[in-house]
């Protein structure tokens, strides 16, 4: 028996109604089930092939922010990749001009961006290197800065954008 991969993530979110529109306005996911009073949402990321991605459950607008990684354990963040580095230039700009961007990294092995939903909590969008370009990045905790532009020539040498 083997994982072949992570299939969705679920969230508790204050009203996930308002958490879909971002979702779908932001990273262009779309709508597979709702609850006719809100309750709950799942939702499938654009050119996902998983039943859905993400849920989202409704717990009211009286729900505190998560102290996960401040007081309590809990999640960090979940990351959405997507296909090449001109698309995570694109959702940079989505994710700027929603408000919402809180950071960006170079890896090595993946070029990240940082954002926050409604609620505060924390995802990634980004898009991984080809194994073959790793090279020692594969088993080191990197930290950079990162520069889309360069790294969009510096893998367009490669034929990848």
């Amino acid at each position: 028996m083997a994982i072949t991969g992570m299939n969705h993530a679920v969230l508790y979110v204050r009203d996930a109604r308002r958490t879909r529109d971002f979702y779908a306005d932001v990273l262009g996911f779309r709508t597979i089930i709702e609850h006719p009073q809100g309750a709950f949402v799942f939702l499938r990321a654009p050119a996902s092939t998983n039943h859905h991605d993400l849920a989202l459950f409704t717990i009211g607008a009286q729900a505190g922010p998560s102290q996960a990684g401040r007081s309590t354990v809990g999640l960090y963040h979940i990351a959405w990749e997507v296909p090449t580095l001109a698309d995570l230039e694109d959702m940079a700009d989505r994710l700027r001009a929603a408000g919402a961007l809180v950071g960006a990294s170079d890896h090595g092995a993946n070029k990240s961006l940082y954002a926050k939903d409604p609620d505060g909590l924390e995802f990634e969008v980004m898009w991984l290197v080809p194994a073959e370009h790793w090279g020692a990045a594969e088993h080191q905790a990197i930290i950079d800065p990162l520069d889309i532009p360069a790294e969009r020539r510096r893998f367009a040498a490669h034929g990848l954008d």
